[in-house]
């Protein structure tokens, strides 16, 4: 990967700070390598996102404001999973215990108020899954971005996004990496590398469907 042109458009990507007793988070720890790199045309910009709604989402929301962006993917840990989760679905649902020492979020709080029940992921998620499959990386699209900091910037992004329905936006959760195995001996874990290289196929894909869109 080659430094960007600053001409280029940009693609966000987001990540997590460390949580729950963590000192390192994958989502954080791949986006990081991202910054300032171009991907076939796309330059990226990464955002270090907080671990506590809403403020999570109103960073997504400021960033996405602040840099225009031609696509948008988020990256989330989500420990326990096997492979690359590529997120179909964001429901406009706050219903997890905060971990973030602030308040509870249970029962009927929405990301948005008055947003509609749900937003789809724009990201060319099948076209992505085939060239992950290529490369032999575990992956697989899922339907649950689960209810709670994840989902709500998923959700807070494409809510943003209402008014520019053809922009690529969506979220991919990425398992524990290798390095976090000892605190998680029974949970399954990927090499940060592995990670990055999905990263980079679903930033390569998502830019191929863009340049298509202006065909």
């Amino acid at each position: 990967m080659r430094k960007s042109k600053v001409s280029e458009p940009i693609l966000l990507l987001s990540g997590f700070e460390p949580f729950g007793g963590e000192t390192t988070n994958p989502s954080w720890d791949v986006a990081s390598r991202f910054e300032g790199k171009s991907i076939a045309g796309l330059m990226v910009k990464t955002v270090c996102l907080p671990v506590a709604h809403p403020r999570a989402a109103r960073k997504i929301v400021a960033a996405i404001r602040r840099w225009r962006p031609a696509a948008i993917i988020g990256l989330g840990q989500a420990g326990g999973r096997s492979a690359i989760s590529l997120e179909r679905v964001a429901i406009n649902l706050v219903d997890q215990r905060s971990r973030d020492g602030m308040r509870d979020y249970e029962g009927n709080t929405p990301v948005v108020r008055d947003g509609p029940d749900a937003y789809f992921s724009r990201l060319p998620l099948s076209a992505i899954l085939r060239r992950l499959k290529h490369e032999e990386i575990p992956a697989s699209i899922s339907l649950s971005a689960g209810a709670y900091i994840c989902n709500s910037v998923m959700y807070a992004a494409l809510h943003e996004l209402k008014r520019r329905p053809r922009l690529p936006a969506g979220f991919i959760h990425l398992p524990y990496a290798t390095d976090q195995a000892a605190r998680h001996p029974e949970a399954p874990s990927m090499s940060l590398d592995v990670m990055e290289r999905a990263v980079d196929v679903a930033i390569a894909v998502t830019a191929s469907g863009i340049r298509k869109q202006k065909r």
